[in-house]
């Protein structure tokens, strides 16, 4: 399953090859292609850089923001042709009368004028044949733009001369066409060199899986191609090499940098049983991994699709800019005849009335227009992912910069989540920290609440052992209790002295009970010790609430927990506000009434209970869902657990919108100054010259890809 795109329209991307239904340009794979055999013209073209030439046909559906790894044939076929039409163009300029008399040479011969005509009709149709390719497309998809413009100008310009050559009076133009025609191929190849450099940033993400894979069959480790791998396969991962694919860790340790999928920069440690990401890059140690997600499977590309999904949805900017376009097209088609008719009909001039027609119409082409923000976008886009930003809806992306009240939820987004083991605190002389650890863990064993992973986790970090126990029961709300070692045990909460009409002792000075969760264990009957746990807020969490005071956005704390750990939590962290006691499914309702205030509002959520809320804020984030893009409710998945990738991308999301907005300033301003002087506004101080407003359109393009290039993510 291959992807093909259009070298001049990136957001156009198909599963066939065919024609681009904006501009009629054949299609180029992306990826790296297999074979070099799909070239245009017959002509083979091999690449000197073998590096990633054969993707399988498995990930060469990686969609690419851009095109064909190796700058495409249809690159190529434009200097190709620029270069043939350079030269048949000198002896065009030789035969010129118009040139002849500006430089003070003669050159003439019988029939000269019918060797003009030869070299001016082979340059029109071998050079001008993009273009006019490119019109048929654009007619043939209603969606008429820049190849259109250019193929009116350079056929009015050539009927136009060879009806002189025929015996109509005038002066020929085909210089002026010849040197049109050689701008024109140089200054597209030049747009096209410039905006796939500017939208290489997704390339880069399919470059990131190895050819070969090293994987244990029958007891012996055998190189394979990757496309070769299957799901359950054990692969070997040595020192240095990028992981194939998804998998879980058998045995080995080592450190992973995953940066490049995560925006993580420090590597993460792996060992038995630890998920590892294709793509990433092994460090020091050796690995043995069973692959659980090859190919279409993989996180790698699931983010490939995601970000293709976001490019081809159409944002408002995006859909402003289509509009604005598709007038200037029409614009430059009217402009173009009234200013024909103007100096027709003053100077009674033929010819210098159909180059200024011509002249307009090559100028206002509005293709600086065209590729203003999808080159944003597609940037922007990948950007993102590869710095653990996952965009899923465009127009929410954009709304991020109007936010006015972010509400987190509390547990996993601002804290750690996982509550950890405060204090020991034994109440009698009978039994040690560590014995109360050790009878605690036992019961909690077979319980899947938090409070029991942090007692066990506690008892792992001691390298205590974990004791067996029998008849276990959980007591909903209140704790639970088995048989350790022939003695009955409990671990329970206060609730647990209510319903057994006893009297709790009194809670320890050292205990701050607006944070930490108490814990009592009992033996026989008896109080011994009391455990209490906290969840840790995350670091990060308390610059990620100032920089959003910074931008004058509100933060709202909305937690399941009591008055007082929420109050605490967000008097810590300093936020404006926090909801406590809140049911998972009443967290909708929360986030309508601020929208009802007229807010506007993100959700911040780990993506599980959340959905419902996620789905009505304005722009909904799921956080820390690490490897699993399936957070489907959210409009932006943040990958790390990092409360201040939210403000990453608020600011990202600013910076994103100013590119944008700049883009088309530039374009449009572009043509406001152009158009009028193409059409001869300055006569006779100034004439910008068919070929000048070749160079200048070109130029107007060049300037939109390079501004778009310097979009930066704040690390």
């Amino acid at each position: 399953m291959k992807k093909y795109t259009c070298p001049m329209h990136l957001q156009v991307i198909k599963d066939e090859p065919g024609k681009c239904p904006l501009c009629g340009m054949d299609l180029v794979p992306m990826g790296g292609p297999k074979k070099e055999t799909h070239s245009h013209h017959g002509h083979q073209h091999h690449h000197g850089n073998k590096e990633h030439s054969h993707h399988s046909e498995d990930h060469s559906q990686h969609s690419e923001s851009g095109y064909d790894k190796h700058e495409g044939h249809h690159t190529n076929d434009f200097l190709k042709r620029f270069w043939v039409s350079l030269i048949i163009t000198v002896p065009i300029l030789l035969l010129s009368q118009m040139i002849q008399e500006w430089f003070g040479f003669s050159i003439s011969f019988p029939g000269d004028k019918y060797v003009l005509l030869a070299l001016g009709t082979f340059i029109y149709i071998y050079g001008g044949m993009p273009f006019l390719k490119g019109m048929i497309g654009e007619i043939k998809a209603k969606a008429i733009g820049m190849m259109t413009l250019v193929a009116i100008a350079i056929s009015v310009a050539y009927i136009y001369s060879v009806a002189v050559t025929f015996g109509l009076k005038g002066m020929d133009f085909y210089w002026e066409l010849a040197t049109l025609i050689v701008i024109m191929l140089l200054g597209h190849w030049l747009e096209m060199r410039s905006t796939m450099a500017a939208s290489k940033a997704l390339q880069s993400l399919v470059a990131l899986l190895p050819n070969d894979v090293t994987v244990e069959r029958h007891g012996e480790a055998i190189k394979i191609k990757l496309e070769e791998l299957k799901n359950g396969e054990t692969i070997i991962i040595k020192p240095g090499e990028k992981i194939p694919a998804d998998g879980l860790v058998i045995d080995g340790v080592s450190y992973v940098n995953e940066s490049m999928l995560t925006g993580e920069s420090v590597p993460v440690k792996k060992e038995a049983d630890e998920k590892v990401i294709a793509g990433s890059i092994n460090g020091e140690g050796a690995l043995r991994v069973t692959a659980t997600g090859v190919g279409k499977d993989s996180y790698l590309n699931k983010v490939i699709n995601l970000v293709q999904d976001a490019q081809a949805a159409k944002s408002n900017t995006q859909n402003l800019a289509d509009k604005v376009a598709k007038w200037l097209t029409y614009i430059a088609i009217a402009v173009g005849v009234i200013t024909f008719i103007y100096w027709f009909s003053s100077s009674g001039d033929i010819a210098f009335a159909l180059e200024r027609m011509v002249t307009v119409m090559v100028t206002a082409c509005p293709h600086a227009l065209g590729v203003a923000i999808p080159l944003v976008v597609a940037i922007s886009t990948t950007l993102s992912a590869t710095n653990g930003l996952l965009i899923r809806n465009r127009t929410a992306f954009e709304t991020t910069r109007k936010l006015s009240t972010i509400i987190f939820d509390k547990t996993g987004t601002l804290t750690k989540g996982s509550h950890a083991v405060e204090k020991i605190i034994p109440l009698t002389d009978k039994y040690s920290a560590n014995d109360m650890i050790q009878y605690a863990a036992a019961v909690q064993q077979y319980s899947e609440h938090h409070i029991a992973k942090g007692i066990l986790k506690t008892l792992k970090e001691r390298n205590l052992e974990l004791w067996k126990s029998e008849n276990f029961s959980y007591m909903a709300g209140i704790g639970v209790k088995a048989v350790v070692k022939g003695k009955e045990v409990v671990a329970a909460g206060p609730n647990y002295f209510k319903q057994n009409n006893l009297t709790e002792p009194e809670t320890p000075k050292e205990i701050n009970q607006n944070i930490e969760t108490v814990n009592y264990v009992f033996i026989d009957g008896e109080v011994v010790g009391i455990i209490t746990l906290a969840d840790s807020i995350r670091e990060g969490s308390r610059e990620a609430i100032d920089d959003l005071r910074k931008m004058n956005i509100k933060s709202i704390l909305l937690t399941g927990d009591n008055e007082k750990i929420a109050k605490a939590v967000s008097e810590q962290l300093g936020m404006d506000d926090y909801i406590a006691n809140v049911l998972p499914h009443e967290k909708q309702e929360k986030v309508k009434e601020y929208q009802a205030k007229g807010e506007v509002v993100a959700m911040t959520g780990d993506g599980v209970n959340d959905a419902p809320a996620l789905a009505q804020a304005d722009v909904g984030i799921a956080v820390g869902s690490g490897t699993d893009v399936a957070a489907e409710t959210a409009d932006i998945i943040l990958v790390n657990s990092d409360p201040r990738d939210v403000v990453k991308m608020i600011d990202f999301g600013k910076r994103t919108y100013k590119k944008m907005i700049q883009n088309l300033l530039w374009a449009v301003g572009y043509n406001v100054i152009a158009i009028p002087l193409a059409a001869g506004v300055l006569y006779p101080h100034f004439m910008l010259s068919p070929a000048m407003g070749a160079v200048l359109m070109s130029v107007s393009t060049i300037v939109v890809a390079i501004n778009a290039s310097f979009l930066k993510i704040n690390k």
